[in-house]
């Protein structure tokens, strides 16, 4: 790979400079001589050190690339790797798992250094953490987890991301922060709808559990009234709020959201009900989009977790970088976590 080749040279060139300096002159040339030596093995080896982050060649799969958090996401890494001065090729997925496997494997035709994956199934992970390890290629998955059993099969091998855990209980505290802790109508239970993902996604899932969890840890009593896929799409945020609010009405007193996307779906089908999101109907999402983070201003929205497409994108590419140095992952070590950030009214415009 030309990374290790880069390296190899170095430490060839090192090696040259101290074998010439030791064939010197006299006493006093060879202990000047072995200084410089010295010296200058130590240079190449810092060079050696330096020029590694330029030297590689890295491929980056996106489980499709119109997903509005993984485009920002993308955008961070291109930033953050190119500055570093790789190569860097981005693949879409376009929500295909067999396209994906197929450029994973063009990757490693290609004799890339390292791979940084967000996987399109999460239940795919085991065929490719096979692929990586067979063919040797140290590999960041990002955004969607495998199990710990799953990355214990290949020690340079890690995920970066968010606990998705974290993200569903902010957004039961969320609903817990506002007057009547999501309570509307004074009934004495939580009444919502729960608009999840891609429920084969593990944040979806924790999202959805850990949401409802947090009102329940909190004592209070929930009525889910619907659940239904909404697969991270606005469009289909909206068209899911808009039923189920023709269906139910005022029985609705919280909107769940998987995602800020099927969120401002959401949005749109509760103007369009003409209900007023903090008065009669609480709405929260997840991501901290810019659009999203607008309507918190505005009080659009309750709130959002923001999910740090920045600081996950400079993990990534720090583990990625870590690998390429040798480093190798223990069993149970695998997962890097960057925290998540509760966004409400009050703090929304520090993230805009």
């Amino acid at each position: 790979m030309k990374l290790t080749r880069t390296l190899t040279a170095m430490a060839m060139a090192s090696m040259m400079v101290i074998s010439l300096a030791a064939c010197g002159g006299g006493a006093d040339q060879k202990g000047g001589a072995t200084e410089a030596a010295t010296e200058a093995a130590t240079q190449a080896a810092a060079g050696a050190e330096a020029a590694a982050p330029g030297g590689g060649n890295i491929g980056v799969c996106i489980y499709k690339f119109d997903d509005a958090f993984m485009t920002t996401y993308r955008n961070a890494l291109q930033e953050i790797l190119e500055g570093k001065g790789y190569t860097v090729t981005f693949m879409d997925g376009k929500n295909d798992q067999a396209e994906q496997n197929n450029q994973i494997n063009n990757f490693i035709a290609q004799e890339v250094d390292a791979l940084i994956i967000n996987p399109v199934m999460t239940s795919a992970a085991d065929q490719i953490i096979a692929t990586v390890k067979e063919a040797g290629i140290p590999t960041v998955l990002i955004n969607r987890e495998p199990t710990a059993e799953q990355m214990a099969a290949y020690d340079k091998l890690v995920y970066v991301g968010c606990d998705a855990r974290q993200s569903g209980t902010m957004q039961g505290e969320l609903i817990l922060d506002t007057p009547n802790k999501g309570d509307i109508n004074g009934d004495g239970k939580v009444s919502y709808i729960m608009i999840q993902g891609d429920p084969e996604n593990v944040d979806a899932q924790y999202r959805t559990e850990f949401s409802v969890k947090a009102l329940t840890d909190a004592g209070m009593e929930v009525e889910e009234l619907d659940l239904q896929r909404g697969d991270w799409d606005r469009n289909k945020g909206q068209e899911i709020a808009q039923n189920d609010l023709a269906k139910f009405g005022d029985e609705i007193e919280v909107i769940f959201c998987n995602n800020d996307d099927m969120a401002i779906g959401a949005l749109q089908a509760i103007q369009a009900a003409n209900r007023k999101v903090n008065e009669d109907i609480y709405l929260v999402g997840v991501d901290a989009l810019d659009a999203a983070l607008n309507e918190v201003v505005n009080g659009n929205m309750t709130g959002t977790v923001l999910n740090d497409a920045k600081g996950q994108a400079a993990g990534a590419v720090e583990a990625m970088e870590a690998l390429l140095g040798g480093k190798t992952y223990a069993s149970g070590e695998q997962s890097i976590y960057v925290d998540y950030v509760k966004v409400t009214p009050e703090n929304a415009a520090d993230f805009q």
